[in-house]
């Protein structure tokens, strides 16, 4: 019987770097995809939620002709937008 070759300098260093690129660059995996969707959702949520409190307490201590909470509530929408859009620029550029 005789015995197998062993593998060549070349073939080692191969399979090597392949590993490598797969520990640095994994794939697409679905658990990171529902936890940036969930990011998404808090970091419009978050700001929305607090407008509209922020907007109750101030309807009582300093009320106006237009309705702070809806006022509120807008702004949080927009200020939730605008982190989550840095947010998925962020994370898009580490791809």
């Amino acid at each position: 019987m005789t015995p197998k070759p062993d593998k060549s300098t070349d073939d080692i260093a191969r399979q090597a770097k392949r590993m490598k690129s797969m520990c640095d660059h994994p794939g697409p995996s679905p658990l990171r995809g529902i936890g940036t969707f969930g990011m998404i959702g808090w970091s419009i949520a978050v700001p929305t939620v607090g407008g509209a409190f922020l907007g109750l307490w101030l309807e009582r201590v300093a009320s106006q002709r237009f309705s702070w909470p809806i006022a509120l509530i807008l702004g949080g929408v927009v200020l939730g937008a605008f982190v989550a859009a840095a947010w998925v620029s962020k994370e898009g550029g580490n791809k």
